[in-house]
């Protein structure tokens, strides 16, 4: 009899658990719906935006508030500074609204970034928050608030106007709260005199008996030549004669009005991250790449970027309401907020919430899980630490949350790790030839880890997931499902081989059925419940790479993210469709289409994609069999020319990927090539410290060498053309600016005699119109590219910091402001603008990331 009463208790619990899992999922559907009417409301409200734009704020206040220009501007440039009155009353076109002093009203950043100290780019110190008007919001404490202002983020607006309801925009890429002050004319010149009195890039220590970069600069008006120093080597450039009879070292450029915003993240980090990609109520995928966080809408083909960090993001966790985001990253190069954290954020309006673990972590944090039984009351964290360190953080309690618990989790390497959906406090963590199960009891950390039958205890256990009844699913790297008894640390059931190779991903639908994923078979196999048969089997195309992770999409799809960094839509009645593609491995070349909105982007994963930059959609890729190292177009767009690792370089047709020539220059790196504008000759420089000179005929399928250019004592690094394809100018690794004869192919050491030398384009980073985009104490490999906007009006950068930057052209001043911009999360390795300026592409290193800019 108590056996069945047992039995019988059991069948009515689960009961229960069914129905309350059925009633979260309606609280779910109406907060999906609810975040959805927002996400309408906010694109009425940017629409209307427009509209308010055209109509100045009027303010009345005995005191007085310097307004910066906001997103909502349609010019999206204007640097001026207007000082109005504020107080408790708005007057907008003649009405007045009360404003309570305690409301909080949220800035949208610009996106721009000072690569400057506490400083902003037009010169001026942001407002002390001390006197605000308004409340700071709970999210961001007036000690995180002054550390963004010293970050040189700018926490106001661009329009110059106050924010309202209707001037709010949630696809801001990084979200702050308004923070305005009293500010006197004399305090407010006293700031610009401060900043123009000294230079602002502060990014190196100085070495000792150095000298290095623009600090010591010197200037010789006699014959217009200024003089740096890179690795304590003496550099003469002669400014163009325009520049030298008003020219002074002390003089501080400006940053230019025109700023970029992050349009487009090409690619997804599949490669080596694992439970990445989730779908979002709002009909958002959510993932990341690099140091951005990508909101990407697939039916409206728009992308939304939370950009709050700083450096790589590694790990990603949505909480059960389906709004909240837990992003975790590694340790950067930022000095105050540089170490490994996690940001938790609004998925709606991209706000911060609270910023967690500043010190408590190492290296960066590889797993992240809301519980889920509590509500998502607690966050889980292990970081990459030797052991692995586990925390329980009230993640809600403060700005920085409370870390509840800590332990050592495993001193090998651990892959997932998810809260139980049904038992509070109790977490379950894998990786390598381990299973923890975790349960947390007044403010310590349990462990027990999972009992083997040694002689079927696979290398790794790669994945977790959860049965409607609350067992525990792994899947290992002999391709194996085992089978967790609830609230047991014992295997109660093996389900072998089911897959070819390593099971990567394994995850529950709604329904209770389950989907398992192989890395090296690419099959998806759809389980009943009782995982007791394979119901439904498909498999992924080879060219789209292992299955990383799995999730559900809207209705029947699934979306699938593979290790070749793409992203896969499709179900077991349709077939699966490449909604998101990316490289796998470090990028260099990168080259724009002379008349279209296209470019091209080659690595050393072998491959380059020619990318459309108006759909936002490769048009097509070709995998080679060496690494690519630099691409070209022809003038007319009709040809692409790649360098690869070993020396090879390629002439293929841009339509139908025909390989029309090939040829070979040494057996070093092709660094550069580039077609003469009138597109009779191609240089080629190699890192074998050679400019090779081919002459081009036959509609740039035939290339007949010419001659070398000799006379770099180190590997090439940059070229560029005269417009009258006559000269050419190089850079050098070792810091060397040579002017060359491109038909004789030879140097021209009267430098003088091109200092007034129109350029076709300029890359080359260290000329007489670049000095100002080396740091002070700069060594020479900072900056690795540079472009020059069509109308000369801009010129863009990319360094070693991750840092996309933007000029006024020339940039002759060795201390020029500028705009700097986040979201790559290693060195920028090329820029280039399109042929139109009105979008720039930057391309990642080690982050394989391709970026698209718009310039506004």
């Amino acid at each position: 009899m108590l056996t069945n009463e047992n039995g019988n208790l059991l069948e009515r619990v689960g009961d229960l658990e069914k129905k309350v899992y059925e009633q979260n999922d309606e609280i779910l559907c109406l907060r999906s719906t609810v975040a959805d009417v927002l996400r309408r409301i906010s694109n009425i409200e940017r629409s209307a935006n427009r509209a308010f734009s055209a109509s100045p704020l009027h303010f009345t206040t005995s005191r007085q508030l310097r307004v910066c220009p906001t997103n909502s501007d349609p010019t999206c440039g204007s640097r001026d500074w207007k000082r109005v009155n504020t107080g408790n009353s708005i007057q907008v076109n003649g009405h007045h609204s009360n404003l309570n002093k305690n409301r909080r009203v949220h800035h949208q950043s610009t996106g721009s970034l000072h690569s400057v100290d506490s400083h902003s780019s037009n010169g001026l110190s942001s407002p002390s928050p001390s006197s605000s008007p308004y409340r700071i919001s709970p999210s961001l404490s007036p000690r995180h608030y002054n550390q963004q202002q010293r970050n040189g983020i700018n926490t106001t607006g661009t329009n110059g106007n106050i924010p309202s309801l209707a001037t709010k925009r949630w696809n801001s890429t990084t979200d702050f709260t308004t923070n305005t002050s009293t500010f006197s004319a004399k305090s407010g010149m006293a700031l610009r005199n401060d900043t123009t009195a000294r230079s602002l890039f502060h990014l190196h220590v100085k070495t000792p008996h150095t000298r290095h970069g623009t600090k010591d600069a010197t200037f010789n008006r006699e014959d217009g030549t200024i003089r740096v120093f890179l690795r304590g080597r003496p550099i003469n450039l002669y400014l163009p004669i325009s520049v030298v009879e008003n020219y002074s070292l002390s003089r501080v450029a400006t940053a230019p009005i025109a700023k970029l915003r992050l349009e487009w993240v090409y690619g997804y980090r599949g490669r080596d991250c694992r439970s990445n990609l989730h779908y979002l109520p709002t009909g958002e995928l959510i993932y990341f790449m690099a140091a951005v966080v990508i909101l990407y809408n697939v039916e409206e083909q728009h992308q939304r970027h939370y950009l709050g960090h700083n450096d790589d993001v590694k790990s990603l966790a949505v909480h059960p309401n389906k709004l909240i985001v837990a992003t975790g990253q590694c340790a950067g190069h930022d000095k105050r907020e540089g170490k490994a954290h996690v940001r938790i954020w609004n998925s709606i309006s991209l706000l911060t919430l609270h910023i967690i673990g500043l010190g408590d972590f190492e290296r960066s944090i590889c797993c992240l899980s809301f519980s889920k039984a509590d509500g998502g009351t607690l966050l889980c964290v292990i970081d990459e630490s030797s052991e692995h360190s586990i925390s329980v953080w009230d993640w809600q309690k403060s700005e920085k949350g409370l870390k509840l618990a800590e332990n050592k989790c495993s001193g090998d390497t651990v892959v997932a790790m998810e809260f139980h959906p049904l038992d509070k406090n109790s977490v379950i963590s894998c990786g390598k030839g381990h299973v923890s199960f975790w349960t947390f009891e007044g403010c310590v950390l349990y462990k027990k880890l999972g009992i083997f039958d040694s002689r079927e205890k696979a290398k790794y256990i790669t994945c977790l997931a959860f049965s409607g009844t609350g067992d525990v699913l792994s899947g290992d790297s002999n391709g194996n499902i085992l089978i967790w008894a609830r609230g047991t640390n014992v295997v109660a059931r093996i389900i072998r081989g089911v897959h070819d190779g390593p099971i990567f991903s394994i995850f529950a639908l709604k329904d209770g059925e389950i989907i398992s994923g192989g890395g090296k078979d690419g099959r998806l196999l759809k389980w009943d419940s009782e995982l007791t048969k394979a119901e439904l089997e498909t498999v992924i195309p080879e060219q789209y790479g292992p299955i990383r992770v799995i999730t559900e999409g809207r209705g029947s799809q699934l979306l699938v993210g593979t290790t070749k960094n793409g992203i896969l839509a499709g179900s077991f009645q349709l077939p699966f469709q490449q909604i998101v593609q990316g490289h796998t491995d470090e990028l260099w070349g990168l080259a724009k289409h002379s008349e279209q909105q296209q470019f091209i982007t080659g690595g050393h994963d072998k491959m380059i994609i020619l990318w459309d930059a108006l759909s936002h959609t490769p048009i097509w890729s070709l995998e080679f069999d060496e690494q690519i190292q630099s691409t070209t177009f022809s003038p007319d767009g009709q040809v692409i020319v790649v360098g690869t690792l070993l020396g090879h370089w390629f002439a293929i047709s841009a339509e139908t990927r025909e390989i029309l020539s090939h040829h070979n220059d040494g057996s070093e790196p092709i660094q550069v090539v580039r077609f003469s504008p009138d597109g009779k000759m191609l240089a080629i420089g190699s890192r074998d410290n050679i400019i090779y000179i081919y002459q081009v005929t036959e509609s740039y399928r035939k290339y007949n060498r010419i001659g070398r250019c000799s006379g770099h004592s180190s590997f090439i690094t940059h070229l560029d053309w005269s417009e009258d394809s006559t000269f050419l100018q190089s850079n050098s690794g070792d810091y060397e600016l040579l002017y060359w004869n491109a038909s004789v192919c030879r140097q021209i050491p009267q430098s003088s005699q091109l200092r007034d030398t129109e350029w076709d384009s300029l890359t080359s980073t260290l000329t007489a119109v670049t000095i100002g985009v080396w740091p002070e104490n700069a060594d020479g490999t900072d900056v690795n590219a540079c472009d020059r906007s069509h109308d000369k009006k801009l010129l863009a950068t990319g360094d070693d910091f991750g840092k996309v930057k933007l000029y006024t052209y020339p940039v002759t001043q060795p201390k020029t402001l500028c705009h700097a911009f986040n979201g790559h999360s290693s060195h920028v390795s090329n820029v280039v603008f399109l042929q139109d300026d009105t979008r720039l592409i930057s391309i990642g290193g080690r982050d394989s990331s391709v970026m698209q800019w718009v310039i506004c």
